[in-house]
């Protein structure tokens, strides 16, 4: 089995007497999308800073494609793509005018990096924008450049700091999917941060919950939701077509039911193990019929909120 593309060993940066990052340990697989979740000053960004070579640890380490980012910081700028919150373009200038300014700080030869930058205009879905200043594009318009910027030297990381705030609905949805087509197409590894819980639930493969430069948590999303649902029990919604007065009584009744709620046409039951057959045996026994049954996931909102408040 490969070694994780990243890797932090009780990584911790200190400014004065403020602990930004302490003692982050993690690491990161080849194609992953991670996301790094948390309240500003949670310290995502200055994780980010750290595996990007740019921000000295205080103490611990951390390696990005095998190179330490302190000892081998140029080389881990080589393999890095990062796109900031707020993507360094030059509103003066064109789309395709910015990159071959980025090209050029790269060491890209002017030729190779025209045909590169076609290519990446395609890639971000500007090409008919290659002409006009960035000072007339959208906000999503300057993140998905800001992308293609990131990718000028093909790296074989992303960074992305807060890649979708202040984008409209329509430029959320595009950014997902150009992510998502990145990872699939170009197998990047993708670490992006955010603190717009819904947005991160649709495309990564973990995440992470920082508190206070503490990761307090880390797994995929389903797991972080099981490991709830063992503390906290189950939880079950029914949709029938009738509500007797006498059924909210006789599912309580059942044993390992904690609580039932009704609400318009469903029962809502909490419980602390698998006692859905018992449930659904006392519906129909009252005559009812089921049109819908699910055992709730606890959604990534209730997650954080559950992490961060401890």
């Amino acid at each position: 089995m490969s070694e994780p593309i990243i890797i932090t060993k009780a990584l911790t940066k200190v400014y004065g007497k403020k602990v930004a990052v302490d003692h982050l340990t993690m690491s990161v697989e080849e194609g992953e999308i991670f996301g790094l979740l948390g309240p500003n000053g949670a310290g995502k960004t200055t994780t980010l800073l750290m595996l990007l070579g740019l921000t000295v640890p205080t103490s611990g380490t951390a390696t990005v494609c095998g190179y330490d980012v302190v000892k081998n910081s140029r080389d881990v700028r080589k393999v890095v793509g990062a796109l900031p919150e707020f993507a360094g373009l030059y509103e003066d200038m064109t789309a395709r005018e910015n990159l071959l300014y980025i090209a050029a700080l790269n060491g890209i030869p002017k030729r190779s990096a025209e045909e590169r930058i076609m290519a990446l205009l395609e890639t971000v879905d500007l090409v008919s924008e290659s002409d006009t200043k960035v000072g007339k594009f959208s906000r999503g318009m300057r993140q998905r450049l800001g992308i293609a910027q990131a990718l000028i030297k093909d790296p074989r990381v992303l960074l992305l700091d807060e890649p979708t705030i202040g984008v409209d609905p329509r430029g959320t949805k595009e950014i997902r999917e150009l992510i998502l087509r990145l990872n699939r197409e170009r197998k990047l590894t993708v670490i992006t941060s955010s603190h717009l819980l819904y947005e991160v639930q649709q495309f990564c493969t973990r995440v992470g919950i920082m508190r206070q430069g503490k990761m307090v948590a880390m797994d995929t999303i389903d797991n972080l939701s099981k490991n709830i649902s063992e503390k906290e029990g189950m939880r079950l919604e029914i949709k029938v077509d009738r509500m007797p007065p006498e059924l909210k009584m006789d599912i309580e009744g059942i044993p390992g039911v904690v609580s039932v709620d009704l609400i318009s046409d469903r029962i809502f039951v909490q419980m602390v193990r698998d006692v859905s057959g018992e449930v659904s045996k006392s519906i129909t026994r009252h005559g009812c019929n089921i049109l819908l049954m699910r055992s709730n996931e606890h959604p990534l909102e209730e997650i954080f909120m559950k992490y961060y408040g401890e």
